[in-house]
């Protein structure tokens, strides 16, 4: 046995024993035995230069906090590219040589140790911005308190509370681990978190100040020796193994059977190249690191019991049904719900009350029935709408059969309508929610969207109102917003109105093929206009004209031609660099900072973006091109050029 083993033993036995004797009041060991192991621990301390933060031979101290502060990381920390894909796995392996490790479900940390000693731990927040825990980590049961290593050390790993440990707290109000060591580390009092039996594991190296013949290079080499230093200086790794493109699914299939009954909550495996420069060279997207990369578990699904549907209208009118049943634990959360999209849903399910019902997570987020097994298909949808109680009808929408409420006065449209409204590719404005919204409708403060632009009138009675907690200060904010809203581009407009079908991407082009357009000239857009515009056919048209016929909503528009200050995009000129061409962006994006600057780009030099590849598509924007996504497979089935970012760049002359 190690040294840095028997160090790690002699803390939980010793802890043990402690625990026996002041809480539990009998003994487990002698006084003799307790003081023979003391002394054989604070020994082993000495020669190795570890302490661990639980050891009895160091007093952490327990500190109350007000808040916790904030700081930014020192790297950016991305989260990994995933697949549930065992052939995308090992065609992205590859020849290469890799580590497979079972990936904790846990909270990522980051630690700074300088000169041996801990000095700072930082939740990873948003990836940019952390909470500082320091405190807090200094309780966590098996995490290294001083080291050997003298220089500055940046680590990252995951802080979890096993299985076992979990037991205690069954019946509290955290559902699993997970939830549990989320509400332990971020506690303002670190007594909490010490009872609360948090560990870490570490995986990962960020910055090493110093370098000799025993430290790993951060370049060069291979991240097995990563590994193999941190256990030198006392940390714990989430179990792990090499693997190549031979052994690689015989190692996935181990852990299977590995993490099924491991102590440790896992939630799928990481896999990493070995070949530390390699992985370096590959580089990053502005989310994902590409020298890894993590295989989650198939969809977990369970049966419950079906009690409702309940059908919730929407701002266009479509009231959409939404299966509520017995509780259920899914990919570590409790699910009740779960959305059925549309009239024909329920029908092809067949669904009834008390009906024996599968549910799952697809992509492990959004909650889905899989199948109805008894099938008494009583669900019927209602006559009346579920909120404004007028009359509703069954209309056929490209092929499915959806409920519409045909009351146009529906409270739920004016919300979801003025939600759309405020939206960031509609007006933008910042800070206002569909709860407070909800409340300034009820109160009859707004009925239209014009009203937005006159709540300052409200001022008094919505910063009195203590159930919108809208204070001074922050009402104040949501009049520059309002206020800066007002200076707006057409396209924008015409997709803030919530016309049914009119995307942004479609606004754009109605502005685009009729560029003397403007927003008051927009009401007496005509059938031919309209037909004119690409992508917009019969169906769409008739949607436009029957909103623009409707005498409320000319008088709308004209309201807010009166007080925004609309501006109209520059049009490309038909010799554009990209005119006429239809670009699909997937993926990660380096340079661009999400997928909405780099269409605005594509629209600035005469292209068009769509949301999904078809024959009509010129180009496939992925950083990936190896990728097994579906879009890759279309783009490849039809012959459609993938392109690369910098190709992209390229092509616009950058």
């Amino acid at each position: 046995m190690s040294d840095i083993t028997r160090i790690h033993e002699l803390v939980e036995i010793l802890n043990e024993a402690a625990r026996h004797y002041y809480s539990e009041g009998d003994e487990i060991m002698s006084n003799f035995e307790y003081d023979k192991l003391y002394d054989e621990l604070v020994g082993l301390e000495e020669k190795t230069g570890l302490v661990l933060a639980g050891s009895p031979t160091i007093n952490v101290g327990y500190k109350t906090l007000s808040e916790l502060p904030k700081e930014t990381h020192v790297a950016p920390m991305l989260s990994l590219a995933k697949t549930k894909d065992l052939g995308e796995l090992t065609d992205w392996l590859g020849d290469k040589k890799g580590i497979l490790s079972m990936k904790l479900d846990g909270l990522s940390i980051i630690l700074t140790y300088e000169k041996g000693e801990l000095t700072k731990a930082l939740t990873r927040g948003n990836g940019e911005v952390g909470e500082v825990i320091t405190n807090n980590a200094k309780t966590f049961k098996n995490l290294p308190h001083r080291i050997s290593y003298n220089g500055r050390m940046v680590l990252r790993g995951e802080a979890l509370i096993r299985y076992s440990d979990f037991e205690k707290f069954k019946g509290s109000e955290y559902k699993n681990p997970r939830n549990l060591c989320s509400g332990s580390v971020r506690q303002l009092n670190n007594e909490i978190t010490a009872e609360r039996c948090v560990n870490f594991y570490a995986y990962n190296i960020i910055e090493l100040s110093e370098a000799d013949n025993e430290t790993p290079s951060l370049q060069t080499g291979s991240k097995e020796e990563w590994f193999n230093f941190l256990e030198k200086q006392g940390f714990q790794s989430a179990p792990h193994r090499m693997v190549t493109g031979e052994n690689l699914l015989t190692a996935v299939k181990e852990f299977e059977q590995e993490v099924s009954t491991s102590d440790l909550p896992s939630d799928g495996l990481v896999l990493t190249y070995d070949d530390i420069a390699y992985g370096i060279s590959l580089g990053r997207t502005a989310k994902t690191p590409r020298d890894s990369i993590a295989l989650k578990w198939e969809d977990e699904t369970a049966g419950t019991t079906l009690i409702d549907i309940e059908w919730s209208a929407s701002r266009t009118g479509l009231i959409n049904p939404v299966a509520i049943f017995e509780p259920v634990e899914l990919e570590g959360t409790t699910v009740r719900r779960a959305s059925v999209h549309n009239v024909s849903m329920v029908r092809q399910l067949k669904l009834g009350y008390g009906d024996k019902i599968t549910v799952y997570k697809a992509n492990m987020i959004i909650p889905q029935i899989a199948s109805n097994e008894t099938e008494s298909d009583t669900c019927l949808p209602p006559e009346k709408c579920p909120v404004c109680e007028g009359k509703t009808e069954l209309v056929n929408e490209n092929g499915s059969t959806v409920l519409m409420c045909k009351n146009e006065d529906c409270y739920a449209k004016q919300i979801h309508s003025l939600a759309h409204f405020v939206s960031r590719d509609a007006l933008n404005i910042d800070g206002l929610s569909e709860a407070t919204l909800e409340k300034w409708i009820a109160r009859r403060y707004i009925r239209s969207f014009a009203d937005l632009f006159e709540i300052e009138r409200f001022r008094e009675e919505i910063i009195s109102d203590d159930t919108m907690k809208i204070r001074e200060k922050s009402f104040e904010n949501l009049i520059n917003s309002i206020e800066t809203a007002k200076n707006v581009a057409l396209p924008n407009v015409i997709y803030a109105l919530g016309i049914r079908g009119i995307g942004l991407a479609t606004a754009k082009d109605i502005v685009k093929t009729i560029p003397d357009i403007s927003l008051t000239g927009f009401i007496d857009i005509t059938r031919e206009e309209l037909l004119s515009v690409n992508g917009i056919g019969d169906t769409l048209a008739e949607s436009v004209l029957n909103y623009l016929q409707d005498e409320k909503n000319r008088e709308q528009i004209i309201r807010l031609n009166s007080i925004l200050h609309v501006s109209k995009p520059e049009i490309p000129s038909s010799n554009a660099i990209l005119d006429g061409k239809i670009f699909v962006i997937t993926g990660s994006l380096e340079t661009f900072s999400n997928r909405n600057e780099c269409k605005d780009r594509i629209e600035a030099l005469g292209g068009r973006v769509a949301s999904a590849v078809s024959a009509n598509t010129d180009f496939l924007v992925n950083n990936d091109s190896l990728s097994g996504s579906s879009k890759n497979k279309k783009a490849k089935q039809l012959g459609i050029s993938i392109i690369t970012e910098n190709e992209l760049l390229s092509m616009m002359g950058q």
